[in-house]
């Protein structure tokens, strides 16, 4: 295999992984420290994390319900987002004051 070709295989394969968690769930949270297990269920709702970010899937509860939740087992976020939308600065702020 060449160098190159082994460069972009390389590449491919951390793409992935630094986006698997992501593609998991409606949610995802990166917490600021990396969380030690790589599952964990809040308020009902099963979290996979990997390379420091976790995922879910959607639910019925608020977007801030479920962040609040979260936070409750990581500790504080860096960021959280809910499909598309990603929390602004004040929304994490208010969630991240339910942290443990």
């Amino acid at each position: 295999m060449s160098r190159l070709s082994f460069a972009a295989l390389a590449g491919a394969a951390m793409l992935f992984s630094a986006t698997a968690a992501q593609a998991q769930g409606y949610y995802t949270a990166k917490p600021a420290t990396a969380p030690t297990k790589p599952s964990l269920i809040s308020g009902g709702v099963m979290w996979k994390c990997a390379e420091g970010t976790c995922a879910a899937a959607k639910t019925t509860s608020r977007d801030a319900i479920v962040c609040e939740q979260v936070v409750k087992h990581v500790g504080t976020l860096s960021s959280f987002a809910a499909g598309a939308n990603a929390f602004d600065e004040a929304a994490l702020a208010k969630c991240n004051a339910r942290a443990r």
